[in-house]
């Protein structure tokens, strides 16, 4: 029986993570890549898009479109992620292509819009790995299309530690009033699927991994590897984590997998809320079932309280079957030596 595809579009800001759910949703087949929009993030607009044309052409997948979209938050200035992911946004290696596709003309969200309503109603998935402000401009937009898609799985979050401030996760802290707009919107209700750093960092690169990765030499499983270990030393300089750095972002794309590759994920519905100002900016708060308005030490959370008409429901990922979704990125990564004009 044949594997039935996915439609899938990818909003990112490649970042060393974001080329693993690149590769993922360009070659597995198990997605049809309907194209990648590029966001502020890790790197400025301009770099990010570079690295995912970059990318595409090292997966043997130029002729997937590419378009940048929102430079800057709504509201607020840029905040990058030099300090985790270089001046490039993927620093670590000189193996990367020069890119054989350029960034297309249409506006992204216009591209998303047209992309999604192409497919099937109730068909198409929507996976954001980077700062939300695309997703939230398209949505209010054109909000025919939160009514459409299947299923928007993101990245982002954190119930415990962060990893910008001691609450925040980078994704939600560098656009908080765009994240708060999509856990809040009605038509999305039982679609998000939330992939928190608490979950993200159980699937570790570890040395075992990388040893996997590089058993059959060749160029391409290089420049992974490489941009594996420079994100690796950061992790261990910045956050002190030795072990191997978190894959934060296929997570997100293997959520929209599980039902046909059984990654067992477990998951926890409840309503997240935003904090959008104050020292917690960025934080993402679970609200119980009979909970109203509240107030989280202090700071006021945005959106309507407790778990009734209107609210938005989110399946929050809180384990997954590693060795499983190990398997899987080594499955594609074969799939992309065999293809990567970086092995010619």
């Amino acid at each position: 029986m044949a594997l039935e595809r996915i439609p899938i579009w990818l909003d990112c800001d490649p970042g060393h993570d974001d080329a693993f759910a690149i590769l993922i949703t360009a070659l597995h087949p198990s997605f049809n890549l309907l194209g990648i929009s590029t966001v502020h993030g890790n790197s400025s607009l301009q770099k990010v898009t570079n690295n995912t044309l970059s990318l595409l052409t090292a997966f043997g997948r130029p002729d997937v479109p590419v378009y940048p979209g929102a430079n800057k938050p709504f509201m607020r200035p840029a905040v990058h992620a030099r300090g985790i992911h270089g001046d490039t946004g993927i620093d670590g290696t000189t193996l990367l292509p020069t890119p054989t596709a350029r960034p297309q003309s249409t506006p992204a969200v216009e591209a998303m819009r047209d992309a999604i309503m192409s497919t099937p109603q109730g068909t198409c998935a929507l996976a954001v790995t980077g700062t939300m402000t695309n997703v939230a401009l398209l949505f209010a937009a054109f909000p025919e299309t939160a009514e459409h898609i299947k299923a928007i799985s993101i990245m982002g979050g954190a119930f415990t530690l962060g990893n910008i401030t001691e609450r925040a996760e980078f994704n939600i802290y560098c656009d908080p009033e765009s994240a708060a707009s999509i856990f809040t919107l009605p038509s999305l209700s039982n679609k998000i699927i939330l992939s928190p750093l608490d979950l993200t960092h159980t699937v570790l690169v570890t040395s075992s991994v990388r040893k996997t990765l590089t058993s059959t030499p060749s160029t391409f499983r290089t420049m992974l590897c490489e941009l594996l270990m420079f994100f690796a030393d950061t992790y261990v300089k910045v956050f002190n984590m030795t072990e191997g750095p978190p894959l934060h972002d296929p997570v997100a794309v293997a959520a929209l997998m599980d039902e046909s590759f059984r990654m067992e994920f477990e998951f926890e519905e409840t309503v997240v809320k935003i904090i959008c100002n104050g020292e917690d900016t960025g934080r993402t708060v679970m609200v119980g079932e009979g909970e109203g308005v509240m107030e989280h030490e202090g700071t006021q959370v945005l959106g309507d309280g407790g778990v009734g008409a209107g609210v938005v429901k989110v399946r929050v990922g809180r384990k997954l079957n590693v060795e499983k979704f190990w398997e899987v990125v080594m499955e594609v990564v074969e799939r992309a030596d065999r293809v990567s004009p970086l092995n010619i």
